[in-house]
């Protein structure tokens, strides 16, 4: 991707105030000296098709959080692995193959948990059935895990995720938000829901139980944060991994998708953790 003159580059979602994308992909700019721009732009399904149609030959590419990921396929002109399979993407880059989604919270969640000791052939819990618990699906599979229990708050997602297991060849159990308590004692814990939703589970982690947060925690919530269930793991002496470790490597992921040059880690990570 060429990196030369004044190129536009944003996160869409709604809603997206909270977003602290522009301030990771502003600080990889800045280490770069490119003379680009980031912004954060509330986007709603429903304005999504509008939106990019208006998209003048300056934009490099988007950054896309909730509920866009989903919705913003139907735009594309191609996906890239593993977006095609999971059938989330986060990131679109414009360029001569047109609008191509991508998608980098799955080697986000990995390399934020490169520097975990998991258990060999372990198990995982995911809490949520959304698109970045698809990811979060893709990722533990990639890690090695060999089993996972999805915990869903709507039950329709299950056909889709039965099927995604059976193609990531990871044995996946679904079963409903009420039993979430029973399965918070894996060796990997992956929460996708809001904050409202983990700090209700919060309560669920039992400290006189020989399981509670036995395992390893990643709460992708970084506002706020700590959540109400980050904090009651670490009362139990819980390991637990910061959901901005995944925003950022996710965030390099897509600067050097845009840029065509490696991401400056360092000057993002202090940006970020100067602005949390």
């Amino acid at each position: 991707m060429s990196s030369g003159g004044v190129r536009r580059a944003g996160v869409l979602g709604h809603p997206i105030a909270h977003s602290k994308s522009p301030v990771l992909h502003r600080a990889a700019y800045a280490e770069l000296a490119l003379p680009w721009t980031y912004d954060a732009l509330d986007v709603t399904v429903a304005e999504l098709e509008g939106f990019l149609a208006g998209l003048d030959e300056s934009w490099i590419g988007l950054s896309l959080t909730m509920p866009l990921k989903v919705a913003v396929l139907r735009y594309l002109d191609s996906l890239t692995s593993p977006a095609g399979e999971l059938g989330v993407v986060n990131t679109v880059v414009f360029g001569e193959s047109g609008a191509v989604g991508h998608n980098t919270d799955v080697a986000g969640i990995q390399r934020a948990l490169a520097s975990t000791a998991l258990a060999e052939r372990g198990e995982a819990t995911i809490l949520g059935g959304g698109a970045t618990a698809r990811s979060a699906l893709a990722a533990v599979a990639g890690l090695g895990l060999v089993r996972a229990v999805v915990v869903a708050r709507r039950p329709e997602v299950r056909p889709g995720f039965e099927s995604l297991a059976e193609a990531l060849g990871i044995e996946a159990t679904l079963v409903a938000w009420e039993e979430a308590g029973a399965h918070l004692g894996a060796d990997l814990v992956i929460s996708t829901v809001p904050a409202s939703a983990a700090d209700e589970l919060a309560q669920r982690v039992d400290p006189s139980s020989e399981s509670a947060a036995r395992g390893v925690l990643l709460d992708v919530v970084y506002d706020p944060w700590p959540t109400g269930l980050v904090r009651r793991w670490r009362d139990c002496g819980g390991a637990v991994v910061p959901g901005w470790e995944m925003l950022l490597h996710q965030a390099a992921g897509q600067v050097e998708l845009m840029t065509g040059r490696s991401a400056p880690i360092s000057a993002m990570r202090a940006a970020l953790l100067a602005s949390l």
